[in-house]
């Protein structure tokens, strides 16, 4: 038990959903010994965990940090702990540099958290504990709100994509044991939508059962009575097997929406990036999902800007794009990674280039998008409501087609009493780029 109770803890996290789902399970370790606090600038001891995928991360994480130390000189602070990815990285240089962090814990070392604490007490020295601990089980305390979750499925990359530091950062592949997250799918309590996220989610199973059991793994999360539907992210085109197109039109609670991170779609580029699959390959996977899945959503995302992409490379990835009309995507400009394959490529596109394809592409998708979403003109949808937007003085949710955070919302009046989580069928009246408009027509349930 720690001997620090009654200190007030405040915990930022930085990055992904994958990364969330790590802080949410350090608050559930630390909340039966330590107040947990949402005001960050209040805290006895705050918690930043970080991000270090790319070097923007890398300077949102430092920023952060200097953001919060004042506060040990001007306010309540009395210990700044820095975990995650940066630390897990970077260690040896952040730890003579770094001198305003008091301790630093790598990805997988959550579970001596409370020991580190107390020994920060104990001793008042500076201390690096980077893979002196072990992963935290299944235990969280949620961040998003209440109606939907994270479930990380597994950690770590063995496709070693030449532009990622991910598998340098959190080593191979290793999915977690289904036993494991069938407990804490079951803890995080009633659910009306678990998200499944890992670096690479079609691949589960392979390293832990020596087969694919990522199918398997939906069936068993779908038969839990506290969850209410599951949406699949981070699922790597070349793993897309029948059987799990077939899921999406047997079993109710999986959404038909699907994330696919293509990251480009010319042959040259692709190869140089080392990933599987061709324009055509491509092409013919979302055609294929098209018409197998009626109604399917796919979102994917792509880089531009890759070393020696050219501007015939660029508009094949226009071309791609018109042809797949995906419902949402994503385009992020190349950030050119010191210990990655692609540092060393020739040919580096200059930023002013990156920035320039990105609003192209942006301005590509934004008319697929809507198109997409003129076809709900005056239709009727479900949607779940997410919360409000007083700034909109609206309500705001999301239908089966959208994913939280990255894809666009359904806003919606109502003069009855909206309740957050709960699912109405709004009637859509307009639309712009990327989210809908719409008025309640009755709730659902």
């Amino acid at each position: 038990m720690s001997k620090n109770t009654g200190k007030t803890v405040g915990l930022i996290s930085l990055g992904c959903d994958k990364n969330r789902v790590d802080s949410e399970k350090l608050l559930a370790s630390i909340a039966p010994y330590y107040k947990i606090s949402q005001d960050a600038e209040n805290c006895d001891i705050l918690i930043i965990n970080t991000c270090a995928f790319l070097e923007s991360s890398r300077r949102e994480a430092i920023e952060t940090v200097f953001e919060y130390a004042h506060l040990k000189t001007d306010g309540n602070l009395e210990k700044l702990i820095i975990t995650g990815c940066l630390p897990q990285k970077f260690i040896d240089e952040l730890f003579d540099s770094l001198v305003e962090v008091d301790a630093f814990l790598g990805t997988f070392d959550g579970s001596k958290i409370l020991e580190l604490i107390d020994e920060l007490y104990k001793t008042k020295k500076r201390i690096n504990w980077v893979g002196k601990g072990e992963e935290l089980k299944t235990e969280r305390i949620l961040t998003t709100p209440e109606h939907y979750a994270y479930l990380k499925i597994a950690d770590g990359c063995n496709n070693h994509c030449t532009y990622c530091l991910i598998p340098k950062i959190r080593g191979r592949y290793k999915s977690y044991k289904m036993e494991d997250l069938l407990l804490e799918a079951k803890n995080l309590g009633d659910i009306q939508e678990l998200i499944l996220v890992a670096q690479d989610t079609t691949r589960y199973g392979e390293d832990l059962y020596g087969e694919n059991k990522f199918v398997e793994l939906i069936r068993a999360l779908s038969a839990l009575e506290n969850v209410g539907s599951i949406r699949l992210l981070y699922c790597y085109p070349d793993k897309i097997s029948d059987a799990l197109i077939n899921e999406f039109n047997t079993n109710p609670k999986l959404l038909k929406y699907i994330d696919i991170p293509l990251q480009h779609a010319d042959d040259k580029i692709l190869k140089l990036m080392n990933r599987p699959g061709s324009f055509d390959e491509y092409v013919k996977l979302i055609e294929k999902l098209k018409t197998q899945v009626e109604g399917i959503s796919i979102r994917s995302t792509f880089i531009t800007g890759f070393p020696s992409e050219t501007e015939v490379e660029h508009k094949r990835l226009i071309e791609f794009l018109k042809k797949a009309k995906l419902f949402n995507a994503g385009f992020f400009a190349y950030s050119k990674e010191m210990d990655t394959p692609a540092f060393k490529l020739s040919n580096q596109v200059h930023y002013r280039t990156k920035l320039r394809r990105q609003k192209e592409l942006y301005d590509v998708q934004k008319e697929i998008s809507k198109n997409n979403l003129s076809k709900y003109l005056n239709k009727k949808i479900e949607v779940v409501c997410d919360g409000v937007d007083y700034e909109k003085q609206s309500f705001f949710g999301r239908a089966y087609f959208s994913a939280p955070d990255v894809d666009g919302l359904v806003y919606f009046s109502s003069d009855e009493t909206i309740n957050q989580g709960d699912k109405y069928i709004v009637k859509i009246t307009n639309f712009d780029d990327f989210d809908l408009y719409g008025e309640i027509e009755n709730e659902l349930t």
